[in-house]
């Protein structure tokens, strides 16, 4: 049976079913849907920014794929140099905890079986459980239970940056085609509906995936974004009047 899943006893039939956790997603899920929900909203509102301006629809255009562009970007690069440090992070405890491993085995090994006493176990069960995992690998252990690192699936600064980069582009998109396919008034609003459109669906989408209430998560990201396009449409007409 996968981690992310357990049995529990229907009330209903008195049939052992499976039951699926979703909290093991939390990171992917939570840097996708930040990615997107991040540029249908900047990309979206830098638009309706400079349309409040009273821009043409070419310069509408550019900065909206300027802010694609430099987004995505900023969104790979951000992520390559905070993963790239926690994987720095991760590997610098790992060699340290080898060296300790080999200098103070005994000590180590007491230090594992007082993790498992903490979590419940009996001095006896603990110490035997420790010294097991001592003989098969003790690297494993320590990094797991005594650092919280899984160190054959550490951070990968290369993948978060490109997740974080697509993620955000594919978001940034919605509201560019849209602008692209009306003219005048309609362009600026065809940018709104695609958004909230967008927002509302990657919103309860992600509770979907994650278990939430879908309700309340669309309409999270739907006030966030609707305020945030506000203003800044307002900002570009009060700055485009005196200008």
């Amino acid at each position: 049976m996968p981690a992310s899943a357990e049995k529990t006893l229907s009330p209903t039939t008195g049939n052992i079913q499976r039951e699926n956790h979703r909290s093991h997603r939390s990171a992917w899920l939570r840097a996708a849907v930040l990615g997107a929900d991040d540029g249908i909203v900047s990309t979206a509102s830098l638009m309706l920014g400079v349309a409040g301006a009273l821009a043409d629809k070419p310069a509408i255009l550019t900065a909206g794929l300027a802010g694609l562009i430099a987004g995505a970007l900023s969104m790979a690069v951000g992520e390559y140099v905070s993963v790239g440090s926690q994987r720095d992070s991760e590997n610098a405890d790992l060699v340290i905890e080898a060296r300790e491993l080999k200098a103070f085995a005994g000590e180590e090994l007491e230090e594992l079986k007082q993790i498992y006493v903490d979590r419940g176990l009996t001095p006896e069960l603990a110490h035997q459980v420790a010294t097991q995992l001592h003989e098969r690998d003790a690297l494993t252990a320590h990094a797991r239970d005594e650092l919280g690192i899984d160190h054959e699936d550490l951070s990968n600064p290369t993948q978060a940056a490109v997740s974080s980069a697509l993620s955000f582009a594919g978001g940034a998109a919605l509201p560019l085609i849209a602008a692209m396919l009306f003219t005048g008034a309609a362009s600026s609003w065809a940018i709104v509906i695609t958004a909230l459109i967008a927002l509302g669906i990657l919103g309860a989408l992600g509770a979907v995936v994650g278990g939430g209430n879908k309700v309340r998560a669309a309409l999270r990201v739907l006030v966030g974004g609707s305020v945030a396009m506000a203003v800044t449409y307002l900002v570009g007409s009060l700055v485009g009047t005196h200008l």
